[in-house]
């Protein structure tokens, strides 16, 4: 439900016990509809052990969210989860006003944000999946689908089957064109890997400042913004870097191409991820990924656990990580950091190197840069280590935990800014 459908909307999220994602101040959906261009006019939260299979929230929490819709002139409603069709469909027609779940929000976000022909293909198929399980609430003339008296079916019946068929000719076309991109981008990887360039991927929650990182490192005007996805296309830029130590062939510097990708966050619909296999790629074939964590979140290590989530669905959580808690200048005084650089402990005994930054003051680019100088220097060095032809090294070779594991055990983590 975007801006041209509804501006007003009641937010509603439903704790359905341990083990399901659950945000009671309904803040992150809040702000999903403000990136979709609607107002959150009201919020309202329900507990249930099972979701109602006819409303989802049952009949007499759906009456009271009717009551909002009333009070504050609402001309819609968004859930925090995803709807079954018939769930979607038995809303709208008790509380009278076009209701949407999360995924469609998210996949209406994509759709608007969505520039290169590639991103736009890739939304398209995610949206063409999630609209051939709505056809009878989406097409107002397949609501007739009884016949003449006494029969069942008749003409809207074939109707619903002509539209799923023409669905699935499109799902069908845009899967071949995504294909031939997802085949070109291979071949893009194969002659930079044939030109030994060392390949770095930003990922990150969204709106933890990716983009605005890439942009302070690699000079670029890619467009940035404080809202959720606001920029969905990946864009690779080459990176100078300073000289990490004087290594033969290498002392003057290094390069490496850094790209932006789109950012996680909870509950991406699965169709998303699927229909963003081509981009995702990057993330999954790169040398290192810089983690870009919002250092003021509140929620910062349920975001991060949600990015490391998505990682190992995509294939790429073997591929070494470098974490840059970002946005320092946003906290308080008592919680800035007391170094630039540490080392961070995660569950399972992993320990990662973690940089301070503000990508909008600069404050710790320059260490951020020393410290990525000295892992393609690492990389550029294991680079003739590689089998002739292969054209690829182990990640090991980038993982700072595994270069100089004395170094590490000197340095002591410090606390989560």
């Amino acid at each position: 439900m975007g801006a041209a459908d509804a501006t007003r909307a009641v937010l509603v999220g439903v704790d359905l016990g341990p083990g399901t994602p659950f945000d009671a101040s309904l803040e992150e959906l809040a702000l999903l509809a403000a990136s979709a261009g609607d107002e959150a006019v009201a919020r309202i939260t329900a507990r249930r052990k099972a979701p109602d299979p006819a409303l989802f929230v049952g009949s007499g929490k759906a009456d009271e969210i009717k009551s909002m819709i009333a009070a504050t002139s609402a001309h819609g409603v968004i859930f925090d989860q995803a709807l079954s069709p018939v769930q979607q469909r038995n809303l709208e027609r008790h509380l009278g006003v076009p209701v949407a779940d999360r995924t469609s929000l998210i996949l209406d976000i994509f759709a608007d944000r969505a520039q290169s022909h590639e991103g736009k293909l890739q939304v398209e198929l995610a949206r063409l999946q999630y609209l051939s399980t709505r056809l009878v609430r989406r097409w107002s003339h397949l609501e007739r689908q009884r016949g003449g008296i006494g029969t069942r079916g008749g003409p809207g019946e074939t109707q619903i089957e002509l539209d799923r068929r023409m669905i699935g000719e499109r799902i069908r076309r845009v899967l071949e064109r995504l294909e031939r991109v997802k085949r070109q981008r291979g071949t893009q990887r194969r002659a930079r890997e044939r030109r030994g360039t060392v390949r770095i991927s930003l990922v990150g929650y969204t709106n933890a400042g990716k983009s605005t990182l890439f942009n302070a490192l690699t000079k670029a005007r890619s467009y940035a913004a404080d809202q959720l996805f606001a920029t969905l296309d990946t864009t690779t830029r080459q990176l100078w870097l300073p000289a990490a130590e004087p290594t033969e062939g290498h002392a003057a510097g290094c390069a490496a191409t850094l790209s932006d990708t789109v950012g996680f966050i909870r509950d991406l619909p699965h169709r998303l991820v699927e229909a963003f296999e081509a981009t995702l790629q990057e993330a999954a074939e790169a040398d290192l990924l810089l983690h870009i964590v919002d250092a003021a979140s509140p929620v910062l290590q349920e975001q991060m656990d949600e990015v490391e989530r998505v990682l190992q669905e995509i294939g790429a959580g073997a591929v070494p990580q470098l974490i840059v808690f970002n946005k320092c200048d946003r906290l308080e005084p008592s919680r800035q950091p007391r170094v630039a650089d540490d080392w961070l402990e995660l569950p399972g005994g992993v320990r990662r190197r973690r940089v301070f930054v503000s990508a909008r003051t600069g404050a710790g680019l320059d260490t951020l840069r020393q410290v990525l100088a000295g892992e393609v220097a690492a990389r550029l060095r294991a680079a003739p280590s590689a089998p002739a032809g292969d054209g690829e090294v182990g990640p090991t070779a980038m993982d700072p935990m595994k270069q100089n594991p004395e170094t590490a055990s000197e340095r002591q983590p410090q606390p989560h800014a």
